[in-house]
């Protein structure tokens, strides 16, 4: 039997403990890495829990920014049964996330390094991984597998100098 829910004040959202969701835990941080990678001024995502519209069910889990909110859908359980592959838990994780990053913080999340164009999760080898869209004339491509974008993540440094372009004008000079 489905109750209708209490007026909103009455469900206040909670940080989720360590160890309460494993298989979420252990997607987040690799999603965390690839954050990092990123935006590494910002503290890593959470989860955050909150209960469920149906009496006994249990509570709907989020993917949030440090400061605790969130945007989105909850993600799917896991556990008993229900969603067990960690691949699709990664996937679920991840596409939360992105969605949590992009709509609270406005801006595209993750960038692609080589065309600065936000990337969208994909599956390759059945892996979830960021694809880009290309520009121009270049390809689409898998940028990386989530939680490997610091491996291929070469952040935009306009101020750093250029091997080799040193004293370019000036010959004999040391």
């Amino acid at each position: 039997m489905t109750r209708m829910r209490p007026p909103v004040g009455e469900f206040e959202p909670r940080r989720v403990e360590p160890g309460e969701h494993p298989a979420l835990d252990e997607a987040l941080a690799l999603v965390n890495r690839d954050l990092a990678a990123t935006l590494p001024e910002r503290e890593p995502l959470r989860l955050m829990a909150l209960a469920s519209w149906e009496e006994g069910e249990p509570e709907d889990v989020y993917v949030a920014l440090a400061d605790g909110t969130w945007w989105g859908n909850q993600l799917p359980r896991t556990g008993a049964g229900t969603r067990d592959d960690p691949r699709a838990v990664l996937a679920d994780v991840a596409e939360a996330a992105q969605d949590t990053v992009t709509e609270r913080l406005r801006r595209a999340w993750p960038l692609c390094a080589v065309h600065n164009l936000g990337m969208h999760l994909g599956e390759e080898d059945g892996r979830p991984v960021w694809r880009c869209a290309g520009a121009g004339r270049d390809p689409g491509h898998v940028r990386a597998a989530v939680g490997e974008l610091e491996a291929f993540h070469r952040p935009n440094r306009p101020n750093r100098k250029r091997k080799g372009k040193r004293n370019q004008g000036s010959p004999g000079r040391d």
